[in-house]
């Protein structure tokens, strides 16, 4: 079984597929136009629902969030593809981000298990979610974004702000196999 990356039009997308491929984990990069058929065919483990430029141009995403039941980790468009999914609000954010950040992790979640409390994370974005969806909570934040990532209470959908599939995240192959091992566990329950 692999994870499934989907392709939102953003420009690291296919980075998010090597650097999974690189870490040894089996993938699929696919366009955000598949059917939720084609991808429930595909029979996946997780779902990485990557970036892009906004967030009318997600395709089909909004009914893989809400109709599959296996994980899922949306980074940069995928993150606030999840919010307005689940309720919360993105707006243009006053300062765009195009620079390594620092974040601070302000809650244990699987997604940044071992890793210290603050990361540095390259950002690259001009929306973000500003209000967080009822049924999440905040688990990392900087000075420059108060929901750098986000996770919900009782599924196992994570969203991410930051891009951990570029270098300028030198930690961000530990997000991805922290992923990876969420989406194993799901299948052993």
């Amino acid at each position: 079984m692999s994870i499934v990356v989907i392709n939102n039009l953003g420009q690291y997308n296919h980075r998010i597929s090597r650097t999974l491929t690189y870490l040894g984990i089996e993938n699929k990069l696919v366009p955000n136009t598949i059917s939720l058929e084609e991808l429930e065919n595909m029979n996946p483990k997780g779902i990485i629902l990557g970036g892009g430029p906004s967030i009318e141009r997600i395709g089909n995403c909004k009914e893989f969030i809400t109709k599959m039941n296996i994980p899922i980790l949306g980074i940069c468009l995928g993150h606030q593809a999840i919010a307005d999914v689940f309720g919360g609000k993105i707006k243009s954010a006053e300062i765009e981000s195009y620079a390594q950040i620092d974040i601070n992790i302000i809650k244990e979640c699987g997604l940044f298990e071992g890793i210290d409390d603050s990361l540095k994370v390259w950002a690259s974005h001009k929306d973000e979610v500003v209000t967080l969806p009822e049924e999440f909570e905040i688990v990392a934040t900087s000075d420059k974004c108060d929901i750098e990532a986000m996770k919900h209470i009782a599924k196992p959908i994570y969203g991410i702000q930051f891009h951990p599939e570029v270098q300028h995240t030198p930690r961000g192959g530990e997000i991805f196999e922290n992923f990876n091992k969420i989406c194993d566990r799901e299948l052993d329950l």
